[in-house]
Formats: C-alpha cells, structure tokens, sequence
C-alpha cells in the first residue's frame, strides 16, 4: 500500500509539474502578445473573440434578408423568393443582387462598393473568418452579388447599374420634406409620397421594375469603375476557390476599367434624376481605385502607374486625409496601395515609386486624423464615436475603424510599427485600440446602451425602416401598407444584421420606422461592419501578397 501511494504521489507531482509548466506557457504568451501591442490583451492569434465572431455570425445573416431573386437555402422564415422578372425587358437575369436598404431597389453603385468590400474583408482576414466558421456565409453573399453584376455587363461598353421601381414617381419632392419633431430632436423623414408611395413586402411586388443602363453615349465612370474594382478584388477570392469563375471576374473588371477611363462621366451627371439617391461627387475616385485593384489582380505594373503617374497627382489630392465611403474611395486606394509599400522589396521598382510613397504618406495623414491623441484627431461624440454627418452616422466611423484595423495590421506585419503624427509617435496597437472603440460602440457601449446592429446583444433597433421586416410574412399589402410604416408597434421581422444609420450628434437615437435618417439599414454598411468584426475576430498577420 504504501509503495502503490508513493507511485500515486509521483504521479500526481509530475501532472502538477505539467499543469504548471502549461500555465507558465499560457502566461508567456499572453505577456508576449501584450507587449507585442503595446500593453494591450488581443486575442492569440488563430483563437476567435467570442463577442466579435458572434457579431461577425449575425452581421452576415443581414445578406440574406436582402437577397433579391430565387432563394437558395433560405433561412431567413419570412423572406421568400422576389423579383424574378429583374431584367426580362432587356432579356437580362438580374433577379438576383441584394436589396440596397429598406427599400426595393438594386443600385449596382452602393452594390458594386458592398462586393469590393466584402472581398476585401475576406481577403486580408479570411483565416479570421474561417475560425469563427463565417466564411462560407461570406463567400455565399459576395457570390450572390458577382453573379448579379456579370449578368449586369452582357458587352463591353454596356452595364445596367439600376433597377427600380417606377423610378419618376419615387424621385423626392423637395417641397414635400417633412420634419417630425423627436422630444428635442428634429429628424428628416423625408417626402411621404416619394419614398413611402409603395410600402409592400418584395415578395408580392407587381409594379414595373425599369433598368438604368450606361453606355458610350450614357456614360458613368464611377460606377463601371466600382464595378471593376468589385470583380477584380472578387476575381482574387475566386482564385483558389474556382479558377474559371475568377478569370472570368477579372476579364468582366478589365473591359469595365476600360470603358470606364474611355468614356468619362460621372452617372448621376448622365442621369440628373438619380443624384436624388447617391450622387457621385467624382468618378476620378473610382477609377484610381480600380486600377489598384486591377494591380493586385494581375501584377500588371501599368496599373500601378495608372494610379500613381499623371492620373494620381491630378486626382487622388494626395497630402489632404479624407473620410472613406461609398461616395470617396481615395482613403480606401491610399491604404490599399499601401501595402504595396509596407510589403515591398528593398530596392525593387515598386519600392522606389515615388507615386507610391505619396500613397503612403497620405495614409498616415489619415490615420492621423482617427486617433483620438493626435493633434489632428477629428471630432468625436461624448460616448467616442467619429462622428463625420448626421445621415448614416455609423458609416464613416465603421469605415474608418476598418482602415485602421488594416492598416494596424500592414504595420505589424510588415514589422514598421511606428507612425508618427505632428511629431508625436503611435503604433499598431493604437489603431487597434481606436478599431475596437469604434465596434464596441456600435455593439452597445455608447451612452444609450444599445447594439446598432439589430440582433446583437439583448438590445437593439425594434422599428426599423424596412419595408420586409414591418409587414407580417402572411400579409399582402399591395402597395398600400402605409399601416406597416406608421404603426407604432415593434417589426413583426427581425431584420437581423442591420446596421441602422446610427446616433446623432449628441449620442442620441429615436427608434422610430419613420426616422430614417437614424433607422434605416444599408447593405453596404453590413459589408463595412463585416470587415471591422473580421478584423478583430482575431489577432495575427495578414498575407503579404493578395494574388
């Protein structure tokens, strides 16, 4: 006995030795990770953020609940299958693609600029996907868009960049804008006959859906540009999914780029009437981001100088931080050629581009302008949200905070982890920092304490402006369900994903379905959010080639 209880006491003396040297190995890396990021816990790399992937899980599902056409695997209960017959009139299938907000209309625009970010996110941050077993959901969303967008451009000068709904009839009205007074905020709504004509679900939709199309004598730049640049970033998804699927991404891209710089025009100054939806400042911004795009795709160097030669210096306004959006790409092309700064060889042609380092040197300008400590750090609210316009207030800070993810990232990779703005240094782990202030408001930690992406959290949105979300799955309202709209009741759908347009100035928020500058939910803002919720999933380096 005494001998089988030494045995016992040897045995369990070398598991304690075990346990305690596993602990120590735990605790040297969390220390090795701390002082990697300047202090700060990030999870290990490869280990998945329980809160971040479980809002990358439901940011995703809001894909879904905007798919346009025949549903596949639906699992959204109260979304079925809607317009079919996209396209019929110019023998097109354009039934598929995603709804762009609340409403019912496809504008390949924002669509275009939802598909360049959404390969974007799962290009640099795909592994990080793949731990929070995101990424097939992901790639499902960007596939549904491709498909839309090729059907879009059936020959070379020709792209369908709209489809709508008795487009004259929903044009705003200025004179019928009306302002509803909120306790002491006043919100836009909007014209009452314009955007609220035809409140219905778009699974009974019956009116005519007409098509907008671009051609050489109908130009618009910007939107073939984005067009390209979708396909492109796409076209590297694809690569090692479906080889022939992704060369015919970057054959679309290619004759898109080309008909975009051939034949110069912004859209909405082609159709005057849809500046009334998203007006395009410039086109100049998407054709530098294209050719950028078009550089990763194909290692083809005259993209490269296309973007930073003549056409850089007289568009890209190089040395003046901008704010990243739908409507400004050039934030978004400085970070992206970026990192063929932060990544390129010592003495190689890329690297001595001075082009490239203007690029470069404008990305910490704007990286500058995002953290809080920086003499030129930008306004933020009380409760710490970037707070760049009142209309969709989550969309800049959302894109701003994914820039910075990256670019955190292209700094510690590439091991140059030092920034410096107005001679005061920062690191990766500050952008970081400001990345994840940024999300963690988003998710409920502001002053209202509430999660803006509607199904995160135990509370969100309950009213928001969708028009398949307020309407009862069994009801057909034709297209007087103005009842749905006004009812003060919460959504009878969860329109799970949706990242509302967010607060105002001072932090506040009105749940209200009529308060769309504040409860309207955008595709594109979920392809934002799902880039930022990826980036913090989890910590570790990025790919130094996208190709």
């Amino acid at each position: 006995m005494a001998a089988r209880c030494c045995g016992c006491s040897v045995r369990c003396c070398c598991w304690l030795l075990v346990l305690t040297l596993v602990a120590l190995a735990v605790t040297a890396t969390v220390v090795f990770v701390r002082y990697r990021n300047g202090g700060q816990v990030f999870p290990l790399p490869g280990v998945p953020d329980a809160k971040y992937a479980e809002a990358l899980a439901v940011a995703l599902q809001f894909f879904q609940v905007q798919k346009s056409g025949k549903l596949v695997n639906n699992e959204i209960p109260w979304r079925g299958d809607s317009a079919l017959d996209d396209g019929e009139e110019a023998k097109l299938d354009l039934s598929k693609g995603m709804y762009d907000a609340g409403d019912h209309m496809k504008f390949g625009f924002t669509l275009a600029f939802t598909g360049t970010m959404l390969s974007w996110s799962v290009l640099e941050y795909g592994d990080a996907m793949r731990a929070a077993k995101q990424h097939d959901a992901a790639i499902d969303a960007l596939g549904w868009i491709m498909d839309f967008l090729i059907n879009a451009h059936p020959s070379d000068d020709v792209l369908y960049i709209q489809v709508d709904r008795f487009a004259s009839d929903l044009l705003p009205n200025l004179s019928n804008v009306v302002v509803r007074q909120f306790a002491d905020v006043s919100i836009l709504v909007g014209d009452p006959k314009a955007d609220h004509k035809c409140w219905e679900r778009p699974e009974t939709m019956s009116e005519k859906r007409p098509l907008t199309k671009i051609t050489t004598k109908s130009p618009g730049s910007d939107v073939a540009a984005e067009t390209a640049a979708a396909m492109a970033a796409a076209s590297l998804v694809y690569k090692p999914i479906n080889g022939t699927y992704s060369s015919s991404l970057l054959d679309h891209a290619q004759r898109l780029f080309a008909f975009a710089d051939k034949y110069r025009g912004a859209y909405t100054r082609t159709f005057p009437e849809l500046s009334a939806y998203y007006n395009s400042t410039t086109y100049q911004d998407e054709l530098l981001w294209a050719a950028s795009w078009l550089y990763h795709a194909t290692g083809n160097h005259s993209y490269l100088s296309y973007a930073t030669g003549k056409n850089g210096k007289e568009y890209a306004d190089l040395g003046n931080p901008r704010y990243f959006s739908w409507d400004d790409k050039r934030p978004g092309t400085e970070v992206l050629l970026s990192r063929v700064s932060f990544f390129a060889a010592d003495g190689s042609d890329v690297g001595q581009d001075e082009g490239l380092g203007s690029y470069k040197d404008t990305a910490d300008a704007v990286m500058c302008i995002l953290l809080p400590e920086s003499d030129t750090a930008a306004f933020r609210t009380d409760g710490g949200l970037l707070y760049v316009a009142e209309w969709n207030s989550l969309q800049h800070p959302v894109a701003s905070a994914f820039l910075a993810a990256v670019y955190s990232d292209y700094m510690s990779t590439s091991g140059k982890t030092e920034l410096t703005c107005s001679g005061k240094s920062f690191t990766s782990s500050d952008l970081r920092k400001f990345a994840k202030s940024q999300a963690d408001y988003v998710l409920g930690d502001n002053p209202m304490k509430l999660s803006y992406l509607v199904g995160y959290g135990d509370s969100y949105p309950q009213r928001v402006h969708h028009r398949g979300a307020s309407i009862p799955a069994d009801v057909d309202t034709g297209c007087d369900g103005q009842e749905w709209l006004k009812t003060s009741k919460p959504n009878p759908n969860v329109a799970t994903g949706a990242l509302v347009g967010g607060p105002l100035k001072n932090d506040s928020f009105i749940d209200d379905r009529e308060n769309v500058r504040q409860n309207e939910a955008t595709t594109y803002n979920s392809a934002l959010i799902v880039g930022l919720l990826s980036g913090l999933v989890s910590y570790s380096s990025v790919a130094q080639s996208l190709s």
